[in-house]
Order: structure tokens, then sequence, then C-alpha cells
């Protein structure tokens, strides 16, 4: 019987988890593949939940623990732990010796992991390429995490004409959707009550769902943009329920949570949560009459859950949205109005460019077809017809 390959997949950060999680469960389960998994980032931390709690909880085996995140959130300090990073991860390849390294997206983290992948002339898959956000460093981040990948799983057609242009094997581009819309037709959804019960928060007739990431690129500081939003819902009044999911541990990131804690503290109708999980994060998306920030969730997920987006500033700016996304400045009341606007938008049905399919059975079918990743180590820069 031919040996199982090894796919060792990365995951640094409750979002990225989210997105991966059937496909891991679906290597896991391979008769192809034996899966491999790697933790880094803000699971490993208490001060973002120790997530890799919950990894575990969900029946995975952790093989390596990489701690690179430095308690601070200055460029200096994630700058360190980038480095800290790929010292890592190096160690990681030499010790486990997969065959495959799968990342996801365009955290610093996962940029670390690329890189000792490089190295250590590991072929990587590299999923989300060639995706736009003006407003961040994950734009620069992503696109060298592509231009060191082997094999690309792009959520739409246009990220995949962008991988081209940067020189990418078009036979080597498969368009999947985003896996993180897996969850909606393979797993049970979380009723209203239920959500209540587990989150210890009563649902009010009106209700936002609400994540603000710092925006490492724009010239408005991060926490101007947070107040402003502040001012905005405060518009709305009371009888509003706020749930606010914490900012990731980017640039500004603790910063923003204190801001976020200092607000919720004496408000009755808001709460704030370091992790909700993707069910209850999916959800609470769904109840909410408007998912309100700057995450890629509001574009991703949240159009096939009919739930509209206000969508503010630059960071998703470049992104594809579908019709339920309503853009705005980080002003207040451009935000106000915004809201007003996606709460007669209501909750209906939307055409989601993201929306492919069973995007775990589309990635594994492509790694299955491909008799020998190793011969993909050796890039070749794809130039267009016409160059």
């Amino acid at each position: 019987m031919k040996n199982k390959r090894k796919i060792c997949v990365v995951t640094g950060s409750r979002a990225d988890y989210g997105l991966l999680y059937w496909l891991m469960q679906d290597i896991k389960a391979s008769s192809q593949f034996e899966l491999q998994l790697v933790v880094t980032g803000m699971h490993l931390s208490p001060e973002f939940g120790s997530t890799v709690n919950v990894i575990e909880a969900d029946g995975f085996k952790v093989d390596a623990r990489v701690e690179s995140l430095l308690s601070s959130d200055t460029s200096v300090a994630v700058t360190k732990s980038v480095g800290l990073g790929v010292i890592g991860f190096a160690d990681v390849c030499e010790r486990l010796r997969p065959d495959l390294m799968l990342v996801l997206g365009d955290r610093f983290e996962i940029f670390a992991a690329a890189q000792a992948a490089l190295f250590a002339r590991l072929p990587t898959a590299h999923i989300g390429g060639g995706d736009v956000t003006e407003g961040a460093f994950d734009e620069a981040v992503r696109h060298s995490i592509s231009k060191m990948a082997n094999i690309h799983f792009v959520t739409n057609r246009i990220s995949a004409k962008r991988l081209e242009h940067m020189g990418e094997n078009p036979d080597q581009i498969y368009i999947v959707g985003s896996p993180g819309l897996d969850h909606l037709h393979r797993s049970a959804a979380m009723d209203r009550e239920t959500l209540e019960h587990e989150l210890d928060f009563r649902f009010r007739e009106k209700n936002f769902l609400i994540t603000f990431h710092p925006v490492t690129l724009d010239n408005m500081p991060s926490s101007d943009q947070l107040e402003e939003l502040f001012q905005a819902l405060d518009r709305f009044g009371q009888d509003v329920g706020l749930i606010f999911t914490m900012p990731n541990a980017d640039t500004e990131g603790r910063t923003l949570i204190q801001h976020i804690e200092k607000y919720v503290a004496n408000k009755d109708n808001a709460r704030a949560y370091t992790s909700l999980g993707q069910k209850r994060y999916l959800g609470t998306m769904s109840v909410a009459d408007v998912v309100i920030g700057n995450s890629s969730s509001g574009l991703y997920e949240a159009p096939s859950l009919q739930t509209p987006t206000v969508n503010i500033g630059l960071r998703q700016q470049g992104r594809l949205k579908a019709a339920s996304v309503f853009d705005c400045a980080p002003e207040k009341e451009a935000i106000v109005e915004a809201i007003s606007q996606a709460l007669s938008f209501g909750h209906q049905s939307v055409e989601n460019p993201y929306q492919q399919g069973d995007s775990a059975k589309l990635i594994l079918n492509a790694l299955g077809a491909i008799d020998d990743f190793s011969s993909l180590t050796m890039k070749q820069f794809f130039d267009q017809k016409g160059f």
C-alpha cells in the first residue's frame, strides 16, 4: 500500500482555523494524506483566549507549536515576531519533514512559515492568494506568500487572473471559493436561544455584530477610526444589541482592545468576546441585522447568510463585494448613513462572489491529482501572452 503523503497545515489565529476546519477534517479522514498540524500565533496566547485548547477539543492532534507572538503590538514587536516565527518553523520543517505545507491568508506568522518552507525546499500550497486589501500590510504579505507558494487555491476568478499576471503557473491555480463557506452546509446552525445561553447575552430587537481590526497603512490612526465607530453606534441607542469580537494581534491591536473594553464596560446592550469560535460567530452573524467593521468575514461569509455588511475604511479596499456590502469612510456620519442603508436593505438573497461549492473537496481533489509535490519546487515565471 502506498504511504500517505504528509500535509502540514499551519494555523495562527481563530479566523484562519475557522476557515481551515473542514479541510483539516477531510485531510484527517483521507486515505491519500496524513494531517500534520502546526499551531502558532494567537492560538498560543492566553491574552487571545489560548484557542489551541479549542483545536484540541475538536479532536485534532497538534504536532508542533511555534511560539512567536511578543506581548506588544508595535511595528518592532511584529517584525521580531516574524523573525522568531521563521526560526521556529525552520525547526518544524526539519523535524516533521512533510510533503507539502498548506497555509491560508496573509498574517505575519503565515508569512514566517512560508519563508521557512521556501528555504527548506518544501512545496507550499496557499489559500486566498490574488486578493486585494489595499489598506493593510496584509496586501504585501499575501502577494509575497503567493510568490513563495507552488500551488494556489483562490477564492474567485479575478484573484486567479491576478496571480497569472504575477507570473504564476496557470495550471497550479485552482478556483475553490472561500473555505469558510463550507460551514454553511456542513455544520448545524446555532439557533437564537442557544446563542443567547452560550454568549450569556440577550439579543435585542435589532443587533449589530462588530469586528474592527487595525488599519495598518491608513494615515488616520486605527484608534481614531474606532472612536468614530463608537460615536456612530451611540446614535442607534440602547435598544440595539452590540456584539463585539476582538481584533487581531496586529500593530495597534492591543490599543483597540482596550478601547473596546472601556466602551462596553457600562453598557447593558453591549458585550465583547475574545473568541466566539466559528459556529457561534456564524450563528451570531445570521442573527445580526448588520455586520459592521472591516473584517473579511463581512465580505466572505455574511452575504451567504443574507446579512448586510457595513465595510468601514480602506482595510478591505479592492476586494470583490456582494450587493449587500455597503462601503463607507471611517467617519461618524458616513458610518451612520451606511448602517441605515444596510438596515433598509435587510436580510435578502444576493450573489456571493466567493461562493464556489465544497471548497475542502475541491482542494483535496486538486492535491490528489498531483503525483509529486516536489516537482513543483523549481518555479518558472509564466509571462503573459504578448509580453
